[in-house]
């Protein structure tokens, strides 16, 4: 059976209603519930609202606090380290972007670092906000371990996204990324389908190839260029973790089954305003022949159009916002359920 096409909008107002219920105030809910929603309409339905059961859970056991709180610890004019004081970690990343842009527009720059967080979701959705500021924009974020040391079969660090945004004439060029072939959230999405997985995304526990997700989920993710993708977790670890003070590798608590103990997720953030270096226009200009210097590039046989970064999820993003977002069936009977336990009236 076809998944069911529902209404961007509609999907993200029943979102808000179902954290409202959980005592998140109705702007913040809305934060979050954006959040979700984006990376569905992109098609990275891993972060998309196929977690409103776990993130529901998470608010309703109270080991994710309903109210955003946060504090600055050290406050420089270009560099912050912030207590997100165990709010949701959507709500951490667009304060901490929003005072990066703000930052970066008096000292040409502003780097960030939170602790004490939760998962923020898409990378990308934060520095899409410094690329519409007319800023290069960064972030990353640490999560529990799923890759291992290349070497080693036992997970240590993180699949811990990396995503970068250019501003352009149009729509912005935007890179997110984990070091490895998958995110874990596709593993995780696909063993909740009752989908197998492609070879060459998932080990075992044991460190053996593995074309079932449930046995995938359990184990690890393969890095991207091996040692390469195990290297760039391992320092975006340095930066989200070890950097901010939060928790990094195996310290950092369990989002899925682990509801008593705060994450104490990482993240990190910068903003460049590119003024401060050139200026936009001609930095504009300059980046948009670059983008027709690509799509003019000869194309290998079987190739019909050449991509920018974040290419594919904008177009993506404008065809679901038209005709509507699909969802599987077992996330929709998710949703359902969510709004029957929360006394929110289902109507998608």
């Amino acid at each position: 059976m076809p998944a069911r096409l529902i209404n961007w909008e509609s999907l993200r107002a029943y979102c808000q209603r179902i954290f409202m219920s959980l005592g998140v105030p109705e702007s913040e809910a809305l934060v979050v519930a954006d959040c979700l929603v984006d990376a569905d309409l992109c098609g990275v339905e891993s972060h998309g609202v196929s977690r409103m059961t776990v993130y529901s859970k998470r608010l309703e056991t109270k080991v994710v606090s309903s109210v955003f709180r946060i504090v600055a610890e050290r406050d420089y004019p270009a560099g912050l380290t912030l207590d997100g004081c165990n709010s949701m970690g959507m709500l951490v990343g667009k304060y901490a972007m929003e005072k990066c842009v703000e930052r970066a527009r008096v000292n040409g720059a502003c780097f960030i670092a939170a602790n004490n967080s939760n998962h923020y979701g898409m990378a990308s959705y934060y520095v899409n906000m410094a690329a519409q500021a007319g800023m290069i924009g960064l972030s990353a974020t640490n999560a529990p371990p799923n890759i291992a040391p290349w070497g080693s079969y036992k997970a240590y660090v993180g699949t811990n996204p990396l995503a970068i945004a250019a501003p352009t004439h149009g729509e912005p060029v935007l890179l997110d990324m984990a070091p490895s072939v998958v995110a874990m959230g596709k593993v995780i999405l696909a063993a909740k389908l009752g989908k197998p997985i492609p070879e060459g995304w998932a080990l075992t526990k044991e460190g053996k190839p593995t074309t079932d997700a449930n046995l995938g989920k359990q184990g690890t993710v393969v890095p991207i260029g091996g040692p390469k993708g195990y290297g760039l977790s391992l320092f975006m670890d340095v930066l989200c973790g070890i950097l901010s003070g939060a928790q990094f590798g195996p310290y950092l608590g369990n989002m899925w089954n682990d509801f008593v103990n705060p994450q104490n997720v990482g993240h990190f953030f910068c903003a460049i305003d590119i003024s401060k270096f050139t200026d936009l226009e001609v930095f504009k200009k300059r980046i948009g022949q670059m983008i027709c210097d690509i799509k003019a590039l000869p194309k290998n046989e079987g190739i019909s159009e050449i991509f920018l970064p974040g290419e594919i999820e904008q177009r993506r993003r404008t065809e679901r916002k038209a005709g509507g977002i699909p969802v599987e069936d077992v996330v929709y009977e998710e949703l359902c359920a969510l709004g029957q336990k929360y006394h929110v009236e289902f109507s998608l």
